[in-house]
């Protein structure tokens, strides 16, 4: 027999939880005001989808953000951190990875209700949702490169498997951002509605998946995401690796000091 467990009874200082019968509302949360990624964000992304799975008395997960952002990408202060001790970055190789691998690996179907916008690592963990319902006034968008990284905590794995290579990889080159509607057009969401209809659009969806088989649902979750763990399991070692590699580079804190000041970097190709 499987021993109960209760996600609720773990300490999260960067998630809050709430149930309605067998639904439970994740909710991404922080004093960020577009609840950025810091160290202790990062740590609880390593672990969260995996007690996620393990929780008792939750057949279905809505992951959500506290405030006006989903998940707008990493904070600047930890950053600058990173910077000034690349170790920093390289320590967080192995849990960069599980994001991924643990979110691709969970049974349970997860709703991404995108409040606000999703940027850099936000984008990747919506995106790995099994659907996406999303405030039509969101911006979504994979800006790594913009603070001279490699798109490497996902992003590469998911946006071509959505949209294509061609247009994925303008996306992820250029780093620029989709409006939710623009999202909804190439694929990449399900949903771009109004603020206000969120909730019900949400509803909808969790009301069909309960009128399922539970295992049923589960199971084939699982098969469909198959092709997508073999090719996290390709692609993560390189990916944070080379993400990893463009930390070091001159260019990387040129790009974080212009975007925080708000001017035009003065690049150098190093």
């Amino acid at each position: 027999m499987t021993t109960p467990f209760d996600i609720t009874s773990v300490a999260y200082s960067r998630f809050t939880f709430e149930r309605e019968g067998r639904v439970l509302t994740a909710a991404i949360t922080s004093d960020h005001p577009v609840n950025g990624v810091d160290a202790a964000m990062h740590e609880e992304l390593g672990r969260v989808f995996t007690d996620l799975q393990r929780d008792s008395e939750s057949d279905i997960i809505i992951l959500t953000g506290k405030g006006r952002a989903f998940c707008a990408g990493g904070d600047f202060d930890w950053f600058d951190e990173q910077i000034s001790d690349p170790s920093k970055f390289r320590d967080i190789a192995w849990e960069a990875k599980r994001i991924v691998t643990s979110l691709l690996d969970m049974e349970k179907p997860m709703i991404c209700r995108l409040n606000g916008a999703a940027a850099g690592l936000g984008a990747t963990i919506a995106l790995l949702c099994d659907m996406i319902v999303s405030d039509e006034k969101a911006l979504i968008g994979d800006p790594h490169v913009k603070v001279g990284l490699v798109a490497g905590d996902g992003g590469a794995v998911i946006w071509p498997q959505l949209i294509g290579f061609a247009k994925a990889k303008e996306l992820l080159m250029t780093g620029d951002l989709l409006t939710a509607t623009e999202a909804k057009e190439l694929g990449l969401i399900n949903y771009a509605v109004p603020g206000d209809e969120l909730d019900a659009t949400v509803g909808e969806l969790v009301t069909k998946l309960q009128g399922n088989p539970k295992w049923a649902v589960r199971w084939t979750k699982t098969v469909a995401n198959i092709p997508l763990r073999a090719l996290a399991s390709q692609l993560m070692d390189a990916s944070v690796g080379w993400e990893s590699v463009s930390n070091y580079m001159d260019d990387r804190k040129e790009a974080v000091d212009a975007f925080r000041e708000k001017r035009k970097p003065n690049l150098t190709g190093n």
